[in-house]
């Protein structure tokens, strides 16, 4: 069984296992069809990952306050009358995952705590294009401030969840930071003196301190692969996985020999997780992946990740005769 880790930290995994008090006016405007007429709409967010210094509220204030500037939305205060509400629905303008609705409710909360926000899909869902699948209703001043926010974040984080669905996946961190997992790639290596000596470094550090966690060591050549294995022979290791960098060599006509890795994958023979690194793309990936490797890494599903096309629309029946009109819904 084969998993995906992407280089931005999330992984898929069993990729190909045959595995707001006043009196105040009130606008409703009408709702899209679904495909479903009696869907439910209720919370239903996944509580983000815990991380000991990642502040998700802050990251929220940042945003809305880089929006804001030094004179607030000046087109919604100039059009907008602050005593409406109204009711806005998340529609989907392409099919994929979706991601981002617990971050989605903390940024209307922020905004105004009384915004009321239901879901018919909840985080890992699959969405098609025209699904109208949330909806959050209350001033209407304050959902049009917090809508661009909201939407960056959600497009950014489906587009991420849509890329990691490959076959049969999904997605989760591969480690949160620097802090939960040892990683001892090239650069440790060399500042070592050598591989073994990070390894045993590494032992000794977490030994004295007494500490618990993954530990993952980079090899580039076959022979480094050997090093390693006869020492973790002959004592006792914290190490868990071994990345092998490299070991994918692609070809003139866009294919790739992954001999190498298999080779490599044999020798470790189960001892150890392993983890294929380098030349990794969703061409690729299922010929990699039957190599044997337990994990595949690769960057693109961050730096390289097309955002999910949704939008937060009041008059969602003009919304979907538009999307009809331009083939977006």
């Amino acid at each position: 069984m084969s998993s995906v880790i992407f280089n931005s930290s999330l992984t898929l995994q069993h990729l190909y296992s045959p595995r707001l008090v006043c009196h105040r006016q009130i606008i409703r405007m009408s709702a899209v069809e679904t495909k479903n007429p009696n869907v439910v709409f209720q919370s239903m967010t996944i509580k983000p990952p815990s991380h000991p210094t990642y502040d998700l509220n802050g990251v929220i204030k940042l945003a809305l306050a880089e929006d804001a500037g030094d004179q607030g939305d000046v087109t919604c205060m100039a059009t907008v009358p602050a005593d409406m509400e109204v009711e806005a629905h998340f529609l989907a303008k392409e099919d994929g995952i979706i991601a981002g609705i617990a971050l989605a409710e903390m940024t209307f909360h922020e905004v105004d705590p009384s915004l009321k926000v239901e879901w018919s899909r909840q985080d890992g869902d699959c969405v098609h294009k025209g699904l109208q699948f949330g909806k959050v209703s209350g001033r209407a001043h304050n959902i049009v401030v917090a809508e661009r926010v909201v939407l960056n974040f959600m497009q950014r984080m489906s587009g991420i969840a849509t890329l990691t669905k490959v076959v049969i996946g999904g997605g989760r961190n591969h480690r949160m930071g620097l802090f939960d997992m040892v990683m001892i790639k090239d650069n440790h290596i060399s500042i070592a003196g050598g591989i073994i000596n990070a390894i045993k470094s590494v032992d000794e550090y977490l030994e004295q301190r007494n500490l618990q966690m993954d530990v993952e060591v980079e090899t580039r050549t076959l022979e480094e692969v050997k090093e390693v294995l006869h020492y973790t022979s002959h004592a006792k290791t914290c190490l868990t996985r071994i990345m092998l960098d490299n070991m994918v060599i692609p070809l003139p006509n866009g294919d790739v020999d992954v001999s190498m890795l298999k080779n490599a994958v044999d020798l470790i023979n189960g001892r150890f997780e392993t983890e294929a690194s380098g030349n990794v793309t969703l061409e690729t990936v299922r010929k990699i992946g039957q190599t044997g490797v337990t994990f595949i890494s690769s960057g693109a599903l961050t730096h390289s990740v097309k955002a999910l096309d949704i939008s937060l629309k009041i008059d969602t029946e003009l919304a979907l005769q538009v999307g009809r009109r331009t083939k977006r819904a």
